[in-house]
């Protein structure tokens, strides 16, 4: 069956008040190529084998989520998020609990498992850097601790507006082991310790980016030398031709999560979708259209070995990644971030 699109079909039928046939969900994401890779890998084959029409819409956000939740109009089944804004809507009991027996999750990564969402792929925030600024054959960024090494490694950074991820890589450039990171950054001393280390290498900072496409754009126009982003996009641009390279030591590994919305109309469909999604020959078809990782190991069986390098769940990869701990920072992100945003405003 024909995927319909959101922009066309959901909102005639929404403001019609017209009832949804049995067979379909309707599913939210946030649009661009990684909507694009889900329909492409998961969306239309999931249709053509059962049957089941998935309309879909953009733009989840929490707030939208939990008016339909508290005014009993939800219209969407299944939507998708960063741990961030999974932690969110389970604090705020937006989200169906997912049981073993609804979907079996015993094949994911226990790090990337959650009691209220799939995990749907990984994804990595890494460090970058300019082969113009550090060409083959002479030294090059490694690891964190070269990112803050200015005097081996002159020129200028860029890092993320938000806290999350760039206190993990200040620790790790400090010397912490990453089994330890979240131990120490749980303590007033451990974020004493990164943000002082973060003050090393403010002076060196020229953009503080807010969108992922930011520290790529930085690095091909020479304005910075070495960043932190997110693997997807230093892929994209490398696929484009920019002189960049990637290093996976001290990466910050972060899942993406699909959930079914408190209250779907669709509940069964949504179910089928969840396990359909997770499975390993499903997650195996996703690197084909982003640079994203299965959550499985299973699904390494039916993916290249050339391919396995870019991406970040790849058993390589993962050795030397960090999870990020999406249970801290639903409990300090409001806290750490006004620190943070005032440690940028000084």
């Amino acid at each position: 069956m024909p995927t319909f699109h959101h922009a066309l079909l959901l909102p005639l039928l929404l403001s019609l008040g017209l009832p949804a046939h049995a067979e379909e969900l309707v599913f939210a994401s946030w649009g661009g190529a990684y909507q694009e890779a889900i329909r492409k890998a998961w969306i239309t084959p999931f249709s053509e084998q059962t049957g089941i029409t998935v309309l879909e819409d953009t733009s989840p956000e929490t707030a939208k989520i939990k008016a339909m939740v508290d005014t009993d109009t939800v219209v969407w089944d299944v939507v998708t998020g960063g741990g961030a804004s999974l932690m969110r809507g389970v604090n705020a009991g937006l989200f169906v609990p997912i049981t073993e027996e609804m979907v079996p999750q015993d094949h994911v990564y226990p790090d990337a498992r959650n009691d209220h969402g799939v995990p749907s792929e990984i994804f990595s925030t890494v460090l970058a850097f300019s082969r113009d600024a550090f060409p083959d054959g002479g030294p090059q960024p490694q690891t964190w601790a070269d990112f803050w090494d200015v005097a081996q490694f002159p020129g200028k950074r860029t890092l993320y507006d938000r806290p999350n991820t760039v206190l993990e890589a200040a620790l790790l450039a400090d010397g912490v082991p990453m089994a330890e990171i979240y131990t120490v950054l749980a303590t007033p001393e451990g974020q004493d310790r990164a943000f002082a280390k973060l003050a090393e290498i403010k002076p060196h900072v020229a953009v503080w980016w807010s969108s992922g496409a930011q520290p790529v754009q930085a690095l091909g126009s020479g304005e910075v030398v070495m960043a932190l982003g997110w693997n997807g996009r230093f892929e994209a641009g490398i696929d484009e031709g920019l002189p960049l390279t990637m290093r996976w030591d001290g990466a910050i590994a972060q899942v993406g999560y699909f959930m079914i919305v408190k209250g779907a109309p669709n509940l069964d469909n949504a179910v089928k979708f969840l396990n359909y999604m997770v499975s390993p020959e499903a997650q195996a078809r996703f690197h084909e259209y982003v640079a994203y990782g299965p959550v499985t190991e299973a699904a390494w069986e039916n993916i290249p070995d050339e391919q396995r390098p870019r991406l970040p769940s790849s058993p390589r990869n993962l050795e030397t990644s960090v999870f990020l701990d999406i249970e801290f920072w639903a409990e300090h992100d409001a806290e750490l971030m006004e620190r943070y945003q005032a440690f940028l405003q000084e």
